[in-house]
């Protein structure tokens, strides 16, 4: 029997691959001559970079960048192959970079997420994957447009200061001064969000908040973001904050279209096409997936349905191995998962479901792959 497990991580317990790993050992209990290929992935959120170097057997590098407020930190970003790189914004722009006490969504940049962009193309990548999830920004992408060359520029020419205020003086866009080898690198966005740039679900208005803004700060760096939009179509001819998933990030994923030529896509198809999906399908005879929590949302752009979809399309039956089963999990299972089991074998708190997620998720395999070997004697 050749099983292929392709789970998400279990957010605060467990990577993509540990999960994987905890499958397999439960599979092999039951099954100790099972062919198991493990496939650690995700939706382009945190711990894409990680799924993919381990999906590819490829390396992570280290260089220090500047972090959302100006201080250097030490960020890593995955080298799948010789051409390819899998870099997360949040390494060098994310909010868990800042103290809660000394956030400021005003000041804070997108700069680091572009010296990452560079130091991977300096390394003669060809493409770039770039999950842009868990900001601390809100500068329209114009600290990452800032590192790869462009200057921003008030009335008097002076270059802007960091941060998405600065973005309301905002008078010219000058890029004679960009790398020219960014245009010549394919850059793939992982995008979960339809949020345009501005207006009341724009980035400001439905991000700002949840880093510190408040509304009077909200109103500001949506104003700022409208400005800038301005002056891209003015200046650069491009016309894109309208776009669903242009407010993602702070307006990162605006940024990255408009000065990069990247191109939004849906986050698990993305990682999909990077690991070579398909072809790993061949001869499977059972796919296993799985999230930490499993409910109707999973149904639009999680790894597990999307996982199951491509499964499909080849016959392969689809085991999503969970950490909670919560309301509308009806829904995935016209998606193409065809069963669920839960890793919690008894009442037990969150916490102790966490701090035993490994062992629960290989009793949970075991107890799956024993119905598998009911389905197989009854046939």
């Amino acid at each position: 029997m050749r099983i292929l497990v392709a789970p998400d991580s279990f957010k605060g317990s467990n990577s993509s691959l540990q999960v994987a790993e905890a499958i397999e050992r439960g599979i092999y209990r039951v099954f100790s001559d099972a062919e198991v290929e493990k496939v650690p992935v995700g939706d382009g959120g945190e711990g894409t970079v990680e799924a993919l170097v381990a999906a590819n057997e490829g390396d992570l590098i280290s260089t220090e960048v500047s972090g959302p407020l100006g201080q250097k930190v030490q960020a890593s970003y995955g080298m799948i192959d010789t051409t390819t790189a899998v870099i997360e914004m949040a390494a060098a722009s994310g909010l868990t970079l800042v103290p809660e006490n000394n956030r400021d969504v005003k000041r804070a940049s997108t700069y680091g997420t572009g010296e990452l962009i560079l130091h991977a193309i300096e390394e003669g990548v060809e493409e770039i994957i770039l999950s842009i999830g868990g900001s601390a920004t809100n500068d329209g992408g114009m600290g990452m447009a800032k590192a790869l060359g462009y200057r921003f520029l008030d009335h008097q020419g002076n270059e802007l200061a960091d941060g998405g205020a600065a973005l309301v003086d905002l008078e010219r866009i000058d890029g004679s001064k960009l790398d020219p080898r960014v245009k010549k690198t394919k850059i793939r966005v992982a995008c979960d969000v339809n949020n345009p740039l501005t207006g009341t679900r724009g980035a400001s208005s439905v991000y700002g908040p949840q880093k510190g803004a408040s509304p009077k700060e909200v109103d500001l760096l949506d104003t700022a973001l409208t400005r800038l939009a301005e002056v891209v179509k003015a200046d650069l001819g491009k016309d894109a904050d309208t776009v669903p998933g242009a407010g993602a990030a702070g307006g990162l994923g605006y940024g990255l279209m408009v000065f990069c030529d990247a191109k939004l896509e849906t986050g698990i198809d993305l990682v999909l096409d990077a690991v070579d999906f398909e072809n790993r399908l061949e001869e499977t005879d059972l796919v296993i997936t799985g999230e930490g929590r499993i409910d109707g949302q999973t149904a639009y752009g999680k790894v597990p349905v999307g996982v199951a979809k491509r499964a499909k399309k080849s016959g392969i039956p689809v085991l999503a191995i969970v950490g909670d089963i919560g309301d509308g999990v009806e829904e995935v299972y016209e998606r193409g998962i065809d069963a669920v089991m839960s890793t919690v074998n008894r009442a037990m708190s969150l916490e102790e479901a966490m701090r035993r997620s490994t062992e629960l998720l290989e009793d949970a395999a075991e107890r799956a792959m024993r119905i598998v070997q009911v389905g197989i004697n009854l046939c």
